[in-house]
Parts: C-alpha cells; sequence; structure tokens
C-alpha cells in the first residue's frame, strides 16, 4: 500500500473544485423543487462508483469504442461550458421531455451524472492517475463523496441560511468559474487533437 497524505489532499482538492458541489447547490435546488425529493445517500454512493469504475476501465473503455481522453476532455468542455450559461444567464439549455421527474431518476440524472461525475471529474481522474497512486485517489474519491452526501443532506438548511438572493449570487459566481473551468479544459485538450 501506497498511502501518501499529501497525494490524498492534493487529488481531493483537485476533485472538489472540479466537482464543486457548493457552486452546484443552486442546481440541486432547483432538482429539489423539481422532484420534490433527492436521494441523498443513493446519488452519493452511484457517482462515486461511477468515479472509482471509471478509475479502473476509464481509458480502457475510450479507447474500446476509439475515443481518445483528449476528444473526451473537449466534448466535458461543452457540456460545462452550456451549464455554465445556463448559471450565468438563467436560461434553460437541457430541457427534460420528462415533465414528471421522481427522486429517483433525479439522483441519477442529472445529479449523480453527469453533474457529479461528469466529464470534467472523470477526465480529472483519468490525469490523477497518470501522477498518484490509484488507493491515494480512491481515498480522495471516498472523501469528496462523503461531502457530497453532507452538502445533498443539508442544501435545504443552506438554501435558509443564504436566501435566494445569495442563491442567485452565488449561481452567477460558480457560473463565471465553471465557464472558465471549460474553457481552460478545451483549450488545453483541442490543441492535443491536432498534433
Amino acid at each position: 500500500m501506497n498511502f501518501n497524505f499529501k497525494e490524498i489532499f492534493t487529488a481531493f482538492m483537485v476533485l472538489f473544485a472540479v466537482i464543486d458541489i457548493i457552486g452546484n447547490i443552486p442546481i440541486i435546488i432547483d432538482l429539489r423543487k423539481k422532484a420534490g425529493h433527492i436521494q441523498s445517500e443513493k446519488a452519493s454512493i452511484i457517482a462515486g462508483f461511477i468515479m472509482i469504475l471509471f478509475l479502473f476501465v476509464g481509458q480502457s473503455l475510450l479507447k474500446l469504442i476509439g475515443i481518445d481522453v483528449n476528444s473526451f476532455a473537449v466534448a466535458g468542455a461543452f457540456i460545462l461550458f452550456f451549464i455554465a450559461l445556463e448559471m450565468i444567464l438563467g436560461i434553460t439549455l437541457y430541457k427534460d421531455n420528462d415533465e414528471d421527474v421522481n427522486a429517483i431518476t433525479a439522483s441519477v440524472f442529472p445529479l449523480a451524472f453527469p453533474l457529479i461525475a461528469g466529464p470534467g471529474s472523470l477526465t480529472t481522474l483519468l490525469s490523477l492517475r497518470a501522477e498518484f497512486y490509484i488507493e491515494n485517489i480512491i481515498v480522495a474519491v471516498l472523501l469528496n463523496v462523503l461531502l457530497i452526501y453532507i452538502v445533498l443532506k443539508t442544501s435545504s438548511k443552506i438554501e435558509r441560511i443564504i436566501g435566494p438572493n445569495g442563491i442567485q449570487i452565488i449561481r452567477k459566481i460558480f457560473g463565471v468559474i465553471l465557464l472558465a473551468i471549460a474553457v481552460k479544459l478545451f483549450a488545453a485538450n483541442i490543441k492535443m487533437l491536432f498534433v
């Protein structure tokens, strides 16, 4: 076993920034309003399972279907870009055909995937794997899942403390941050496609 506190902390912070569960509070609150209830345990466990599974089989899976990591990252950048636009402009680009959003579907899609375990976090896991021991990354993922669970469980309390205006301000600020992450992810990977 190659447990290293520095590696765990670094991987945790990188994943925390990419997953951005604090910045996603406004989206979680919107989902809670649409679905009536979100299964925090289910969403956290499914997101954690997807991330750990992708850590082991992600690169092989992408190779199998003929997609390289850079193409996957560029696609992820587009998704993050459109989510950021929704947050900044207060518009809805993604329309679910199923108007009856229930707690089970909202907990899995879009909450567990692609909001928490999305292209950004999955691409990040592949890049972390190149630098760190896998056991340290797994611990970092589990710590993030625990934090995600706490935020999901307390999102209604956080909403009451911050208030609707606070939520809108946070939404727009994190929208700009997410937009910057999307541009950086796109710029870093698009040039690799033409090398």
